[in-house]
């Protein structure tokens, strides 16, 4: 008998989608990918890499690890990363002068707890690959790596999209540790406050990254490493850039090496290389953010569901997650080259399980 509904993906998107699918008794099921070099899906999703996490609702500065771990099945502790150590530093929240106690959520601990939470409503997980799947008709099928095809009345998409790194051994390494693909996430992070700080990319992506860190409070100086002598961003975009009194673009430049200091084991600088005459100049940044793109995870569906020209699945219907296919749906990063932040995919997964649930009462499977 096929399920009522799949859904591929586990990162917030995908998890919200499986809590309100559960809720709304569809018996929903999560693939949520393995741990694999050669696959784009992780379990968890993208956010899973990130550490601090302060700007999803309901988690203030706290000792969250120990409701982590009350919450929290035993036999997945094991996944939780070490706690940070914050200092103890003043920073202003509600016009108050507080000391910053212990840390932030961390990335890895958010979605294992909305994992649990959709355990807790009795959400199947399947820990496998999504390879392919047939949505040529009412009852579609969800291909595994590893295991026998599932048949489901509906899908959701909630695979994600991952960012696009320079691929140097040095910005491995430093990820997390002042590497940032995201200036929204992780910008106002107390460890790139004060400091000289790069954005790499000359597109609107990379000129609204460098203007929402040159805005920030404490924002010392923004570098923009331009590998071309003009910018690809827009005009109205490139002219904020300029203009822009805390931002300073380098021209004709990309990075070599990302530097650190071996004390604190953090970004201390670049070695950037110039595109005109090979020649290595060293910068001095506390934090690099690359900026060139994102590139969502769809490989698997093989060009079936509509795309726009960035890859990214496109919404049909106005203000809803239909795809371009009757039953299929599309949540989070996916299908948004806008946002990308952890609360919209949250709230498109909660849309995407709400559109599933009418769609199958009209369809009158119950």
């Amino acid at each position: 008998m096929p399920e009522k509904v799949v859904i591929v993906g586990s990162g917030p998107a995908g998890w919200s989608a499986a809590i309100y699918a559960a809720r709304a008794n569809l018996d929903p099921v999560v693939v949520e990918g393995t741990i694999r070099t050669d696959v784009q899906m992780i379990p968890l999703g993208q956010l899973a890499f990130t550490t601090e996490v302060e700007n999803y609702p309901g988690f203030p500065f706290g000792n969250i690890r120990a409701f982590v771990e009350s919450a929290v099945d035993k036999d997945r502790h094991y996944n939780l990363p070490p706690i940070p150590d914050h200092p103890k530093e003043k920073r202003k929240r509600n016009s108050l002068d507080q000391i910053a106690p212990h840390y932030a959520v961390q990335g890895i601990e958010l979605m294992e707890l909305m994992k649990q939470q959709a355990i807790n409503f009795e959400t199947r997980i399947i820990s496998d690959d999504v390879v392919d799947v047939d949505i040529s008709s009412d009852v579609k099928k969800v291909m595994l790596r590893n295991g026998d095809p599932i048949e489901a009345h509906t899908i959701i998409i909630a695979t994600g999209a991952r960012a696009n790194w320079l691929g140097l051994e040095s910005e491995e390494k430093y990820k997390n540790k002042g590497v940032s693909a995201c200036a929204v996430c992780d910008g106002a992070l107390p460890v790139f406050y004060g400091k000289p700080l790069a954005v790499v990319g000359g597109g609107d992506s990379a000129v609204e990254e460098a203007c929402y860190l040159a805005n920030l409070k404490g924002a010392k100086k923004v570098y923009m490493i331009v590998r071309r002598d003009e910018f690809r961003a827009s005009k109205i975009m490139a002219d904020r850039a300029i203009n822009h009194p805390k931002i300073e673009i380098l021209w004709n430049s990309v990075v070599e090496e990302v530097v650190g200091d071996e004390e604190t084991d953090l970004v201390s600088g670049l070695k950037l290389k110039s595109t005109k005459d090979n020649s290595i100049s060293d910068l001095e940044v506390g934090g690099m953010f690359v900026a060139i793109g994102h590139t969502p995870n769809t490989d698997f569906l093989s060009g079936k569901l509509e795309m726009n020209d960035k890859g990214y699945l496109m919404w049909k219907v106005p203000f809803r997650t239909n795809t371009s296919a009757d039953g299929v749906y599309a949540a989070g990063d996916v299908a948004d080259d806008y946002y990308r932040q952890a609360i919209t995919s949250a709230g498109t997964g909660c849309m995407a399980a709400l559109d599933v649930e009418r769609y199958l009462v009209d369809q009158g499977i119950e």
